[in-house]
């Protein structure tokens, strides 16, 4: 039997069985610290709620969230994202949905280029206006890009200069889910506030722009700041991932028992 798998007290019932109400789910990832310090537990549990007293987003939205910071490249904290697509798919998502939010959070590198490309102009010089049919093309891609993403922002703009190729390569990359997909536009961009805001990311340029986009879709600042609340929560993976750590290494020590 492992440690976690302890008689719980009245108290450590308690809290888990708040942990369950609050939250529409329990994991195993939570059953040592459970054990060893319950209380905090049960802060966690308090912070981590407040957006489900809320109410702003839908539950499969928010579980959507959860998924896509935890899926985001700058994460990858499978446990959780195994957790939270189980709950969406409690919450009524569908197998295309959850691929569509797949989907959303992997265009995350193109921020190499959208962050490296303004450095290259500032120490390389601006690449030369273009100029006939190179013209032309750029405002083709210009205009393909509004239409397929729905926005224009001057962060492509440098990476179209420099790239035909590459930028009309993204482009039909990352229009895959919203020509193919199934989520709504507004849920859409919040997903993307989701990676942009998460702390294992932070990229703001990038965040100013998908806010301004929800916004636009009719996204209200309430459900926006849900959103944040929503990420603001990844740091329990530190804890998710090195209790259990630490139960074991205690337990070869003697630290701990193998069992009550």
């Amino acid at each position: 039997m492992s440690f976690s798998d302890n008689e719980l007290t009245e108290r450590q019932e308690e809290i888990k069985e708040r942990f369950k109400e609050e939250r529409n789910y329990w994991s195993s990832l939570y059953g040592d610290l459970l054990c060893l310090d319950p209380e905090y537990l049960d802060k966690y549990r308090e912070l981590s709620a407040q957006p489900w007293k809320h109410g702003e987003l839908d539950p499969k939205v928010k579980e959507f969230i959860y998924i896509a910071i935890d899926c985001s490249t700058t994460h990858l904290y499978n446990k959780g994202t195994r957790v939270h697509i189980n709950n969406a798919f409690d919450q009524g998502a569908t197998v295309d949905e959850i691929m569509e939010v797949f989907q959303l959070a992997s265009v995350l590198g193109v921020h190499s280029v959208t962050e490296g490309v303004p450095i290259l102009v500032d120490e390389a010089g601006q690449p030369d206006a273009a100029t006939g049919e190179a013209a032309e093309e750029e405002e083709r891609l210009r205009q393909k890009f509004e239409d397929e993403r729905g926005y224009w922002s001057e962060l492509w703009e440098d990476v179209l200069k420099l790239d035909h190729g590459y930028f009309e390569a993204y482009l039909d990359f990352s229009a895959h889910p919203w020509n193919e997909g199934e989520l709504d536009p507004k849920t859409k961009e919040l997903i993307y506030v989701a990676i942009d805001v998460a702390t294992t990311h932070l990229y703001l340029p990038g965040l100013r722009v998908h806010i301004q986009n929800a916004l636009s879709y009719g996204a209200t600042r309430e459900e926006i700041m849900e959103v944040f609340e929503l990420a603001s929560v990844l740091g329990i993976h530190t804890i998710t991932d090195s209790v259990p750590i630490l139960v074991e290494e205690a337990q070869k020590r003697g630290e701990l028992p193998e069992e009550l």
